[in-house]
């Protein structure tokens, strides 16, 4: 097979943004040479052509001919399209251009955080990325499955991996969606190193996969000294999914939670997809149930219409009501409204309060049984008060010394 000589990988055109294109043609002498064309040519001109000459000489590309149309592309950017380039000319070269780590990610996470919402963004988009947490989502997702065309899976990957490194997350949960396997065992390789949370794993429908990815992870984990813990979060998207969502959600202690992706089901089901739900309720059902039964989080499925709040509002409460604890995002304006449903309301904090204070009275005086007023309250009630006292002080709208 000849070597390949000539390779790009980004976007160009006139609605492109925050990204750029970048070409290498591999020679056989005349050592390195760039081209730049760039709007921001007069400030920034210069740290890009030192940045292309700093990849040529890490790379050890020593003739070429190398062309990038930038369109306001952040250096981690720049970066990933170089180097994804520079892969499908040498494939087997394994050394990584990383980025320097954002020292304001190094955070952790821990299995039952509160998740109400998770934001996605396409994995080949990375004018998304810089300001995706100033909207204040409980998590981002960087997602290499289906907001991904076929032919740019492979350089997604490059641009997951820097901005895992370089883009400051604000403290939202660090997610990324894989692919289906086999394809999403490889994107592990990629993002394992760099403090992902989460690992969101699509069309889930066995606990065989969810074996592999643990296996797939706890290997990188080994090879490249990775010490913070990462989570599973397996997404049911079929009618077989549904089956076997409680041995999906019970396959491994490191599942945090147990979404459903609603897309996928209807299709698979063979009927229309629609905002009140009927088609879908013993699905999302199945999953609450499981996800319940694992000791699991139930995460809801995206609400697809971007400029229908009300819907939105009422598919949360809906989904409260049956559940749910969290829902996907596709855009940051979903993301208050899907907090403020979520939360407690003023009359469940009440509610939850006198409960829990007439419990610890009862215990502190030995009483077996607890009161409220003319009703009898048991053990499952106060369990339930407890979790929406847990949920009040999580949104902030009790002290967590309320008690005081």
């Amino acid at each position: 097979m000849p070597e390949v000589k000539k390779a790009s990988a980004g976007k160009c055109g006139d609605k492109v943004r925050s990204d750029c294109f970048v070409e290498i043609e591999l020679t056989k002498t005349g050592g390195v040479k760039s081209t730049l064309i760039s709007k921001v040519d007069s400030m920034y001109g210069e740290s890009i052509n030192d940045l292309i000459i700093t990849m040529s000489e890490f790379f050890e590309i020593k003739h070429a001919n190398i062309s990038v149309e930038d369109f306001g592309a952040l250096p981690f950017t720049l970066a990933a399209r170089f180097e994804s380039a520079y892969k499908k000319l040498r494939p087997g070269d394994v050394r990584e251009f990383l980025p320097e780590v954002n020292k304001k990610n190094l955070y952790t996470t821990a299995k039952d955080k509160l998740r109400r919402s998770r934001l996605y963004l396409p994995g080949n988009e990375p004018k998304f990325y810089p300001n995706a947490g100033l909207h204040n989502p409980d998590g981002i997702i960087l997602d290499l499955e289906d907001s991904v065309s076929p032919t740019e899976k492979i350089s997604a990957r490059y641009l997951v991996r820097n901005a895992l490194c370089a883009v400051d997350f604000y403290g939202a949960e660090r997610m990324v969606r894989i692919n289906q396997l086999p394809m999403g065992l490889d994107d592990l390789k990629f993002i394992i190193p760099h403090n992902v949370h989460v690992i969101l794993i699509p069309k889930c429908e066995s606990a065989l996969t969810i074996k592999d990815v643990e296996d797939e992870i706890k290997m990188i984990c080994a090879e490249r000294n990775v010490q913070n813990d990462i989570y599973l979060m397996p997404i049911i998207e079929s009618a077989l999914g549904v089956v076997k969502a409680y041995e999906i959600a019970s396959a491994s202690d490191k599942i945090c939670a147990l979404a459903v992706g609603l897309e996928d089901y209807t299709a698979d089901l063979g009927v229309a997809r629609t905002n009140e739900g009927k088609e879908s309720f013993y699905a999302r059902c199945a999953v609450v149930n499981a996800a319940k039964a694992a000791g699991v989080q139930a995460i809801d499925t995206v609400f697809s219409d971007v400029d229908d709040m009300d819907g939105l509002r009422n598919s949360v409460i809906e989904a409260k009501s049956i559940g749910f604890e969290g829902k996907g995002c596709i855009h940051p304006r979903q993301i208050k409204i899907v907090h403020k449903a979520f939360a407690p309301t003023e009359n469940e904090i009440d509610k939850a309060k006198k409960i829990v204070l007439a419990f610890d009275e009862a215990k502190k005086n030995g009483i077996g049984v607890v009161a409220l007023g003319s009703k009898m309250i048991d053990a499952p009630v106060v369990k339930r008060a407890q979790h929406t006292i847990e949920l009040a002080i999580l949104n902030g709208l009790l002290n967590k010394n309320w008690k005081k």
